[in-house]
């Protein structure tokens, strides 16, 4: 690190949750680490990656002395005019320390696919490199592609060809990349081909933003930290599994965007196969990264092929009323997909993925259902089963529901909970964004929390098959009203699985007022 004087960032590392990382023995490095944000005018950039870069500053572990950003696009901007743009998402510091942050970014135009603004680029990186003077540490590059995935081969043949960091120099240069990794296996094949001829695979990050979420990280530790639950993790006591992600709003504008795509590409078969992965696996040998990676691919070579009786998809009314939208459209704003693993832990036991849109609620979870109890001398079975709920979004929080005596002098039963609720529990700590923390992964050099190629194509394995004979029209979507719960024959097709809802119980987020 640079030893002449400069202005600190507001708070140290050990104030940070994210300095928890250190036990994993992760390389510190120092250097000049110059950041470039491609795509540095749209949507992603200043709405998570340049929130998720000044979080990181205020939090210590950018160094004003050491990183420079860089934002790259096709717009006619100045470095001031960027500045300007990305501000208001910049929250939560003073006047100061958000002016410090803004100094560090300059602007650079060009084209995805020609040489002469990457060569524009390369050369301001070169110029601050030059400048910092540093005669130790290392040179460091990280590329965040805030792109649609169609200009991802020309950018990255730009980023080899013009702005590597040069071999004679110790250091590195890696690249993120955002979903969606392709629209089906043939097509991610494909791309993984041609990234791959450019770029080593510890040099490739692609990023599911859903791996960086706080209650997402804590699965591993709470399945193979507590004794608690090892012997219950199995097919002889749970019942089923149900991933669930609802959104209480349409595509509000983006509907020929999403028609690409639909509801199981855009969350399904990432995001939620993720978790599922995590929920799925065995004990990894260790938590290096290629370890955990190495089981998430072995569950998702277990899985069955799909039943698509075991499937439901719909399509929220209104949908087509987007003129962006084909007035045939088939594509799915709803899903409900059963997972089977064929193997010895989870012969048997239905894994549900869930996702919709417009629908009456909004939240991300994992419910864990237990089998009934036997022998069942309370006669309670109806008032529902035990059930392991982690709330992903929002109101991050894990609970267990139980059936418990309700007080008074009759021997009467009840549902209730033990509750770990996040925000009452952990008030004066700051749970990070998932972006601050995978691009600060991506800066240790970390690979766990990101996808694997042969993790990706035995993703697409599962669900090409699917996706074709929705698109070919074999598969209707079913409408649904929006601000319901979707079709109702997939409410239907859980209680098929062996799914058994709990009636007259809600889960009500604890707060201090309550206390």
């Amino acid at each position: 690190m640079s030893g002449r004087s400069t202005v600190s960032s507001p708070l140290s590392e050990h104030d940070s949750p994210l300095s928890d990382f250190k036990h994993l023995g992760l390389s510190s490095e120092s250097g000049c680490l110059s950041i470039v944000v491609l795509g540095a005018s749209g949507d992603l950039a200043k709405k998570k990656t340049f929130p998720a870069l000044f979080n990181l500053f205020q939090q210590g572990f950018l160094h004003s002395e050491e990183v420079h950003i860089f934002g790259y696009a096709r717009s006619n901007l100045s470095d001031d005019g960027l500045r300007e743009r990305i501000r208001g998402y910049l929250k939560g510091a003073s006047d100061e320390h958000l002016s410090q942050f803004l100094q560090l970014i300059k602007y650079v135009s060009g084209s995805y696919d020609s040489g002469e603004g990457f060569e524009l680029l390369n050369k301001a990186i070169s110029e601050y490199e030059t400048s910092n003077n540093n005669q130790s540490g290392s040179f460091r590059r990280l590329f965040y592609l805030a792109l649609p995935p169609s200009v991802y081969p020309s950018v990255c043949k730009m980023i080899r060809s013009y702005c590597m960091n040069p071999s004679s120099r110790t250091g590195w240069t890696r690249v993120i990349v955002e979903k969606p990794f392709g629209k089906d296996l043939d097509s991610a094949e494909e791309l993984s081909a041609q990234l791959g001829e450019l770029f080593e695979e510890d040099q490739l990050y692609r990023i599911d933003h859903y791996l960086g979420k706080e209650l997402v990280q804590n699965l591993l530790v709470l399945r193979f930290a507590n004794r608690l639950f090892l012997p219950l993790w199995n097919r002889d006591n749970i019942a089923n599994v149900q991933i669930v992600f609802r959104e209480d709003f349409g595509t509000e504008g983006r509907g020929g965007y999403f028609d690409q795509y639909g509801i199981i590409r855009d969350i399904i078969q990432n995001h939620l196969l993720q978790v599922f992965c995590l929920v799925a696996m065995e004990k990894p040998v260790s938590l290096k990264p290629e370890h955990i990676r190495d089981e998430k691919v072995k569950v998702l070579q277990s899985v069955d092929p799909i039943k698509y009786d075991e499937v439901v998809i719909g399509q929220y009314d209104g949908y087509k009323d987007d003129p962006t939208v084909p007035g045939d459209s088939n594509t799915p704003t709803f899903a409900s997909v059963v997972l089977r693993i064929h193997n010895e832990r989870w012969e048997g036991v239905p894994f549900i993925l869930k996702a919709g849109k417009a629908l009456g609620t909004r939240k991300a979870e994992i419910r864990v259902q237990f089998k009934d109890a036997p022998g069942d001398i309370f006669r309670c079975k109806k008032q529902g089963r035990n059930e392991f709920v982690i709330r992903l979004q929002p109101s991050e929080a894990m609970y267990m529901k139980l059936t418990v005596k309700k007080p008074g002098l009759d021997m009467a039963t009840e549902q209730s909970e033990l509750d770990l609720s996040y925000g009452l529990r952990y008030q004066n700590v700051k749970i990070p964004e998932a972006y601050e923390r995978l691009i600060l992964d991506t800066i240790r050099g970390d690979q766990q929390h990101f996808v694997r190629r042969d993790e990706l194509k035995a993703a697409w394995e599962i669900f090409t098959p699917l996706l074709h004979d929705i698109d070919c029209g074999k598969l209707k979507s079913i409408p649904y009203k929006p601000g319901t719960r979707g079709p109702a024959e997939a409410d239907e097709m859980s209680k098929r699985m062996g799914y058994v809802q709990t009636h007259g119980y809600v889960w009500i987020p604890p707060t201090l007022a309550r206390f």
